[in-house]
């Protein structure tokens, strides 16, 4: 297994501090955890980066310092529950814009330079079964999700020439606080992380977390 140099955004909580966690597990050579206060990232086996994937010069020092990179997981989102008619929704749908769909393109284009130096790499957009489908009151969050999986999906094809590989995760309800409040199963993070990495480990393109996201992707066709 490849020893990978790893960056995590958003990796303070939630899915990002598993992943970071499994990463450093699986005999990572060094985990960067970005977070927009890095005084939250609390373990010292990670190393603390200073990251808004919304601020260009944030992301731009952040491609700098982290130049021995093989391995990025942009998993830094927000969702703030608004539907498309709702009357904050134009503010709702350019703030997830902004962070799950331009931020994370932010974070490709800025390391693809990086991961071609280093060998290809890889580049890990986590997604959500909103890509592909939309719930009353979440109309903001699926259209900037399904903008992201676009993105993934045209990313995959411009970086295969320097070999870097691109996958998306999908997934329904994760327990994190994202998810606060909703009663229905829900996948831990640290058990995502683990299906993550294993994608990464198999070479694969995708990742659908849990039966809900598999039965939805299977639908679509129909």
């Amino acid at each position: 297994m490849e020893a990978w140099t790893a960056l995590v955004t958003g990796a303070n909580r939630g899915l990002g501090k598993a992943i970071a966690h499994a990463l450093l597990a699986r005999g990572a050579r060094t985990v960067y955890a970005g977070a927009r206060d890095p005084e939250t990232v609390t373990d010292p086996r990670l190393v603390p980066v200073r990251l808004d994937i919304t601020d260009p010069a944030s992301v731009a020092a952040a491609a700098e310092r982290c130049g021995d990179v093989t391995l990025l997981i942009n998993n830094a989102g927000i969702g703030l529950r608004s539907g498309l008619i709702a009357p904050a929704s134009p503010d709702a749908a350019r703030a997830e814009m902004e962070t799950n769909y331009f931020g994370t393109l932010a974070m490709c284009r800025a390391f693809a330079p990086t991961l071609a130096r280093n060998g290809g790499g890889t580049i890990v957009n986590v997604l959500s079964v909103l890509s592909w489908i939309t719930l009353p009151g979440l109309g903001t969050y699926s259209a900037s999700k399904a903008a992201a999986w676009a993105m993934t999906n045209g990313v995959r094809q411009e970086l295969a020439g320097q070999g870097t590989r691109v996958v998306g995760v999908h997934a329904a309800f994760i327990d994190t606080d994202m998810a606060a409040g909703v009663e229905l199963p829900k996948t831990s993070p640290a058990d995502v992380a683990e299906l993550v990495l294993d994608a990464v480990e198999k070479g694969e393109e995708e990742v659908l977390v849990d039966d809900i996201t598999r039965q939805t992707k299977a639908a679509l066709s129909g």
